[in-house]
């Protein structure tokens, strides 16, 4: 039945099987900010707001993506380097022409290997970021900068070459910041509001973008940021949006600005999933959600970013397991430079990841939480759950200080076999009401995260949750 351009209507979407089943997708920052590359290195986006505010952020934003921003902060380390690199009168967007020059000998086949690699099930890519710039040769091009696009359709190409290998494809879209229509400098975090522009033109050269994208790529993810405005008429859209692609997703960042007596608020009509950025929940969601953050302290590539300020190997996987234990998803980006290349050291991480789950995947893809998240052994090693059924996994974050483990809360069948992901042997175990207590196999190979499967017993207490146990 088709979904009609109403709130009600809308609304009766729900997460299809396929997102609550890939747990990784990867997120890809790419366009004139690119050519540069550069911004202060000053930490994650929560540590940064806690301790300078968000008018610190904005004087010292390690986003390189927001570079055209940036430079526009007076006495920004931004427009220094900018300065001294390009000229202090060099307007940015002639980046334009030498993006475009760079991207000729791309090969999106590189990166979509790549990204199955890493074990993604699906790649959201930015079409267009808050500078305007646009990665396809669009049927709406730009009215205030001429050919101000990819002349390449990088983003058909990349999405041709990412279905190939068998993942999904979504688009990422800044529908609530241009910088071309509304080039209000943010310095705090109330000129988000603001900034956003809300002319009927910008409006409507918003939705057809969109309209564009869906009609022309049927992007299996709509991932909009920072807002949307006001006027536009958000259940037509996503209604044309469900009719195109039924298992299709929409984010939490379509937010439109209602005007009160108090001032402006927030209003998000519908989503599919919520996005928090560079933050983790504490606990199981009910409902589905997605954790983005990028290798380092960035989404764009930032030269300045060495092995120091990105996660390692183990703290990504660490950090995807304990996102996937809650019921999320991890988005984790990439920002390649302008010619298209991916930094060694951000796909070492990729890899790293991949690596990880040829052994644990069975614990990841397709999973469910578990009815609580975690706990730990008695030598201190942290344990997130997920389950499928009646088979829960518990991955040990990092490797026990001794062979002999014990888990609090969990009560396995009599009779059943134990096994370590990855080891063809069956482990000694032994139960004392909610306390199992296992053998590891001796000298474990010392790596980020070890996965026990366990068959699970089911009394009353262990009934399932609604909408979050596996099919």
């Amino acid at each position: 039945m088709p979904f009609e351009p109403t709130v009600a209507s809308i609304k009766t979407h729900t997460v299809p099987n396929w997102f609550n089943d890939s747990k990784l997708g990867i997120f890809v920052h790419w366009g004139l900010y690119s050519i540069p590359g550069w911004a202060p290195t000053t930490g994650p986006l929560p540590e940064v707001i806690a301790r300078d505010g968000w008018q610190g952020w904005f004087r010292k934003n390690p986003y390189a993506e927001w570079y055209m921003n940036s430079l526009r902060v007076p006495g920004s380390a931004t427009a220094a380097y900018h300065a001294e690199t390009f000229g202090a009168d060099f307007p940015y967007a002639r980046l334009a022409g030498m993006f475009n020059e760079q991207i000729r000998g791309w090969d999106p086949g590189s990166w979509a290997d790549l990204f199955k690699a890493a074990g993604a099930r699906y790649v959201v890519l930015t079409t267009k970021h808050h500078d305007g710039f646009l990665l396809w040769p669009s049927k709406q091009p730009n009215p205030f900068l001429e050919n101000y696009h990819t002349e390449r359709d990088l983003v058909g190409d990349l999405t041709s070459a990412v279905r190939a290998r068998g993942m999904r494809m979504g688009l990422y879209y800044s529908g609530g910041l241009d910088w071309t229509f509304n080039d209000q400098v943010i310095a705090d975090i109330a000129d988000l509001f603001t900034a956003i522009p809300q002319s009927a033109a910008y409006t409507a050269y918003s939705d057809a973008h969109w309209r564009e994208l869906i009609d022309r790529y049927a992007p299996s993810v709509l991932w909009n940021d920072i807002g949307y405005p006001s006027m536009a008429d958000i259940p037509l859209l996503f209604s044309e949006y469900y009719n195109r692609v039924p298992e299709g997703v929409i984010n939490d960042r379509f937010t439109q600005g209602e005007m009160t007596a108090e001032g402006p608020r927030p209003l998000i009509k519908h989503y599919d999933f919520r996005t928090p950025e560079y933050e983790v929940f504490s606990d199981i969601r009910a409902d589905k959600w997605e954790c983005c953050r990028g290798l380092g302290f960035s989404f764009g590539y930032n030269r300045n970013e060495t092995v120091e300020s990105m996660l390692s190997p183990s703290a990504l996987i660490h950090s995807f397991i304990d996102i996937v234990s809650k019921n999320g998803n991890l988005l984790i980006n990439v920002g390649p430079t302008g010619d298209g290349s991916i930094p060694a050291e951000q796909a070492e991480r990729l890899l790293a990841l991949g690596i990880w789950l040829e052994t644990n995947g069975e614990a990841i893809y397709n999973s469910r939480p578990f009815t609580h998240a975690g706990g730990s052994t008695n030598d201190g090693t942290a344990v997130r759950y997920t389950r499928k059924r009646d088979t829960l996994y518990a991955m040990l974050l990092g490797t026990p200080s001794r062979q002999q483990i014990t888990i609090d809360g969990i009560h396995i069948q009599d009779g059943s076999e134990v096994k370590l992901l990855g080891h063809t042997e069956s482990l000694q175990w032994s139960q004392d009401a909610l306390r199992l207590t296992v053998t590891l196999p001796a000298n474990l190979d010392d790596t980020a995260a070890h996965t026990l499967r366990l068959p699970l017993a089911r009394p009353a207490n262990l009934a399932d949750r609604v909408g979050i146990v596996a099919e």
